[in-house]
């Protein structure tokens, strides 16, 4: 992997990993160049069982299942999300694939114990838990999607000014066994484009192929950080996936729980002969039970593509690119979420967050194996 260049924030990162990740020790350190970023822009979040970064307008997450404080169920990112829950004032709108995690249930009948409008709507083959029942029985509005694709989105809007989003499902197992990322973003016009998606769902009853694509910021510019905001299938996140990777010039790194989609694997490809680092993590579950995967190409190819090492799932959906731009959410790199799941993506063009995936590649792919 190449020498890691420029921002500070990496060393104040690079140095919380390894004491919170015990003897996982990253490929190689980050170099540090003070002239590239005011060393109080981006700090560390220290937490007992996942890590994060803070910036201008997000906070960044990551669980950490290696954590000695990981099987406790405890000190892990569903820390701060409840924190926000419990902050909240008006309104609390979530999307969630599954919810059987129990501080965030209890969060949530507490925020409308006290007056917040909280609305959700889920995948309705998750929806026959105790914590739905219980969350059904205070008087919160679940709503199933009801269709052979899954509604596998993972965010909440709360006051209609925040959004937390990423790979993490609401759930123990997501939160404490799997590696999964999460990320706080602080913007009214990133919190329209999913409030619109949400009601898309929860008041007009449209998902997976009956939704109109009408995401009203598409882009836009945070702190000089360009954001690009996507919902599948309505927004063909498969071209724009595409294009920039086609645009990429110096590597691609990728962990991905599922990775079937054959123009994406074509790409990755072809740009690896091109002379790009490549570089990825797959789940080894889905490695086992894909039809499709893209595991075996990228190997046949000399690729160094490797299997996760922990016993939960490697539950990422992320492209880093050049080191300088991410694609996260929940969107799986397959047909289905192209074509049939409700999905959300993120692109981040900003080179300090981009880092910071860098260092939790470094991690995940320090207990791979080939």
């Amino acid at each position: 992997m190449k020498t890691f260049t420029r921002f500070v924030v990496m060393l104040l990162v690079a140095s919380f990993v390894l004491s919170a990740c015990a003897d996982v020790t990253p490929t190689s350190p980050p170099d540090v160049d003070i002239t590239q970023t005011p060393i109080d822009e981006y700090a560390p979040i220290d937490l007992q069982a996942g890590y994060g970064l803070r910036g201008p307008w997000f906070e960044l997450y990551m669980t950490n299942p290696e954590s000695p404080i990981s099987p406790q169920g405890t000190g892990g990112i569903d820390g701060p999300l409840v924190k926000a829950i419990d902050e909240a004032r008006l309104s609390i709108d979530v999307a969630a694939y599954s919810i059987t995690l129990n501080s965030v249930r209890n969060a949530l009948l507490n925020a409308h114990d006290r007056g917040v409008t909280v609305r959700i709507v889920m995948e309705s083959e998750n929806m026959d838990t105790s914590d739905v029942e219980r969350l059904l029985e205070a008087g919160i509005p679940i709503i199933g999607d009801n269709r052979q694709g899954l509604m596998h989105d993972k965010f909440m809007v709360i006051d209609r000014s925040d959004v937390w989003l990423g790979s993490m499902n609401f759930t123990d197992s997501g939160t404490y066994d799997d590696n999964n990322n999460m990320i706080h973003v602080r913007s009214m016009k990133i919190a329209e484009n999913y409030s619109v998606e949400f009601s898309e769902m929860f008041e007009q009853d449209k998902f997976g192929e009956d939704v109109v694509a009408q995401t009203p910021n598409p882009e836009i510019t945070l702190d000089g950080t360009r954001v690009d905001t996507y919902f599948s299938p309505d927004d063909h996140v498969l071209t724009a996936l595409y294009n920039l990777l086609s645009e990429s010039e110096e590597s691609i790194y990728f962990l991905a729980f599922s990775f079937t989609s054959n123009e994406l694997g074509e790409i990755v490809r072809t740009k690896a002969e091109a002379g790009l680092d490549i570089m990825g993590v797959m789940d080894k579950e889905q490695v086992a039970s894909n039809t499709g995967t893209e595991f075996d190409p990228f190997r046949q190819a000399g690729l160094d593509v490797r299997i996760d090492g922990i016993d939960g799932q490697m539950h990422h959906k992320l492209f880093i690119v050049d080191e300088k731009i991410v694609v996260l959410g929940s969107y799986n790199f397959s047909k289905a979420a192209e074509e049939r799941n409700d999905e959300n993506t993120l692109i981040i063009y900003n080179e300090a967050i981009a880092k910071f995936f860098v260092q939790e590649f470094q991690r995940v792919y320090a207990n791979a194996y080939e």
